[in-house]
């Protein structure tokens, strides 16, 4: 099982990169924080790594922190969360926030994450809550602040995408009032959509 990469970031997509590791390329999924953490195309990195298995594909899930590969695997443990859910999961909430809403069962905040619905949130807390309870405690009353730093995480994201930082700074603008309750993978969509016209 290949459980990290180290190499260039030879290509970057909407939810995946192309790790070039000795002259071969690893197509790695990840989230969108994860994303916005690589570096330019074309320096190094290095990424923890889950292969996942089937019988038709070996999918390789990247991460930038071991904080978020530990709550990606305690997200498939989840019953109806594959690999993913988990990652469009993450790409709609920060770790550390998710440890805090599950821990404080917090049904609201969790619904409003992309691919959460009731029952699965409902599920996440009964079945994460002291398996998360660690990573909420670290988190304290870092949630507020996590949300504020969301848009400046999105300005990184469309610089890194090759967009100048005059330009990611507008979209960012544009979309601050719509921000609330949405997750980096969503204003991304927006703010590419709105860029390409």
């Amino acid at each position: 099982m290949i459980a990290r990469l180290s190499g260039r970031v030879l290509e970057k997509g909407e939810d995946t990169a192309v790790i070039d590791v000795g002259g071969v390329g690893y197509l790695c999924h990840l989230s969108a924080a994860s994303l916005l953490g690589l570096p330019p195309l074309g320096e190094p990195v290095a990424l923890r790594v889950i292969t996942h298995v089937r019988e038709d594909a070996l999918d390789l899930y990247g991460f930038t922190t071991a904080e978020e590969e530990d709550v990606f695997r305690a997200l498939v443990q989840v019953k109806g969360v594959g690999p993913r859910a988990a990652q469009n999961i993450l790409s709609g909430i920060e770790p550390r926030d998710l440890a805090q809403a599950v821990a404080q069962g917090d049904l609201a905040r969790l619904t409003k994450v992309p691919g959460i619905g009731k029952k699965t949130a409902e599920r996440l807390v009964v079945e994460l809550k002291d398996k998360l309870l660690a990573l909420a405690r670290a988190a304290g009353p870092v949630a507020a602040k996590a949300r504020g730093g969301l848009l400046d995480q999105l300005g990184v994201a469309l610089v890194n995408l090759g967009y100048k930082p005059a330009q990611a700074e507008q979209v960012v603008e544009a979309l601050r009032d719509r921000a609330e309750g949405k997750g980096l993978d969503e204003l991304l969509r927006e703010a590419l959509k709105s860029m390409r016209g």
